[in-house]
């Protein structure tokens, strides 16, 4: 097949997808500085207001498998407007809230939203670029884009709580949505798997997506409900009850959700193996050093995150030089280092002192950070994409993203069960600031684990050629 006209509008239409993705991004941190004064507004215990967040996550980590497909087959531009109207919607419902099952089940939506606008904006943005070096710049953007938006969730996050309350977290979404839904169909093409037969696999969809959804309820309440503990091991007996049904039925179906020789190309193996422990010990950090920072240096919700504007910004600059680096030596060592930086910074966590100075003490590990963010999220971005045919670019797209999130809840439970198992009452309120810092130290010394193992993965399943050996993709016919 001749080479098609790359399309004019391409990179506005990243501009696009990219602001769409960023707002889904951000709403993974966002509301973890007003979680406190969400509580108080809408009488909700310090324990039910962390399903304020288990709920986005369990959305969002369980449908993104069945949202990439679904982008595949029934067209990208189509899916991605559903999820932005619907995470527009669902964003308004949670600042109009006023009891906890309102905030929860919204966000519930928000969550199911994300899991379809990120794997349908993703396959547009690998099937709109020419495989090589113009997808490596387009990718390198889109993956500083989802490495800096959990940093600038929290620091936005500080901000609007501050001077508007905590509803202004969730209003923001609302023009977003608006102006992308406004311009969608005037600078992105619509493009989906052309089949004669359309078999949607909805055994496999339910399966698949009870499977993810039953793995992290499972992790995120662990911490509460103990990892041994009877609930605990019941929903990860059904998580691998459900995933085993999903591979046999995988196996026999005409048309699969998820063809498993799919789940045997190295690079997408290798991507989602480092993206996993990327995003384990990044979500993990994070969620730590904003209880240290409110909990022990007593910052309030603005200070916490005005901190956090060394990491996110570090990672916007960094992220140009870790694309141009991808494409000129190879995935390989660039990933490494970002893990590398990735876990210098928990190193220097794991020493932060009960009575911290944010200079000395936080900014050279933000920094460090950052950089780790940038040099990990974008290789990972291409190499998972990486001669990828249009008709799995969905797929590929959601299993990249699934895994990443994945990786935040499991990192995120690991660590603070880390904490509680060090100092039993480090969230309870009731800790001194020396046995926070004591648990908080802990948490940091997984990460480092963490953040080791997966530069270690970098270095043993990510190869330098994998991007000039991996199958050219196929174009993607643009229908008007």
């Amino acid at each position: 097949m001749a080479d098609a006209v790359p399309d004019p509008r391409r990179w506005k239409a990243l501009a696009l997808l990219c602001s769409a993705f960023f707002m889904v991004v951000l709403d993974i941190a966002i509301v973890n500085v007003a979680l406190p004064k969400i509580g108080v507004d809408l009488n909700m215990t310090q324990e039910s207001t962390s399903w304020i967040i288990i709920a986005y996550s369990l959305t969002f980590g369980g449908f993104l498998l069945l949202g990439g497909r679904a982008a595949d087959l029934l067209g990208r531009r189509r899916v991605f407007m559903f999820g932005t109207a619907l995470f527009g919607i669902a964003s308004l419902t949670c600042a109009l809230a006023t009891s906890q099952t309102m905030i929860v089940s919204a966000r519930a939506f928000q969550g199911l939203g994300a899991a379809v606008i990120t794997p349908s904006a993703l396959s547009i943005v690998s099937t709109t670029f020419t495989e090589g070096a113009e997808r490596n710049k387009a990718l390198g953007i889109w993956g500083a884009v989802g490495g800096s938006g959990a940093a600038v969730g929290v620091l936005m996050g500080g901000i609007l709580t501050k001077f508007f309350g905590w509803s202004a977290i969730f209003y923001v979404n609302v023009p977003v949505a608006i102006v992308v839904l406004f311009l969608v169909r005037r600078i992105v093409n619509e493009s989906r798997v052309e089949t004669t037969e359309r078999r949607y696999d909805l055994p496999g969809a339910v399966t698949v997506t009870g499977a993810l959804v039953a793995l992290v309820y499972a992790i995120s309440r662990a911490p509460h409900n103990g990892w041994g503990s009877a609930k605990t091991i019941t929903w990860f007996a059904l998580s691998a009850l459900l995933l085993g049904a999903f591979v046999l039925i995988e196996s026999r179906v005409k048309q699969p959700l998820a063809p498993l020789s799919f789940f045997k190309i190295r690079t997408i193996a290798a991507a989602n193996i480092v993206g996993f422990l990327l995003g384990a010990s990044m979500f993990g950090s994070f969620f730590m050093l904003t209880y240290y920072m409110q909990g022990v240096l007593q910052y309030s919700a603005l200070q916490a995150g005005l901190a956090f504007l060394a990491t996110a910004g570090t990672a916007v600059f960094a992220a140009g030089a870790a694309q141009a680096l991808v494409t000129k030596i190879g995935p390989r060592f660039v990933m490494a280092f970002g893990l590398a930086c990735v876990g210098l910074g928990q190193l220097w966590y794991a020493r932060l002192p009960v009575e911290g100075h944010y200079t000395l003490d936080l900014m050279p590990a933000f920094i460090a950070t950052g950089v780790g963010i940038a040099f990990g999220f974008v290789p990972v971005s291409i190499v998972g994409l990486a001669g990828i045919l249009s008709k799995d670019a969905g797929l590929a797209s959601g299993l990249v993203n699934t895994t990443q999130q994945i990786g935040g809840a499991v990192g995120t439970a690991i660590v603070t069960t880390a904490a509680t198992s060090k100092v039993p009452d480090i969230f309870s309120g009731h800790a001194t600031a020396a046995q926070a810092v004591t648990g908080a130290h802990a948490a940091f010394s997984v990460g480092i684990v963490l953040a080791a193992l997966g530069a270690v993965a970098a270095i043993a399943f990510v190869r330098n050629d994998d991007l000039e050996t991996a199958p050219e993709a196929e174009a993607v016919p643009a229908l008007a």
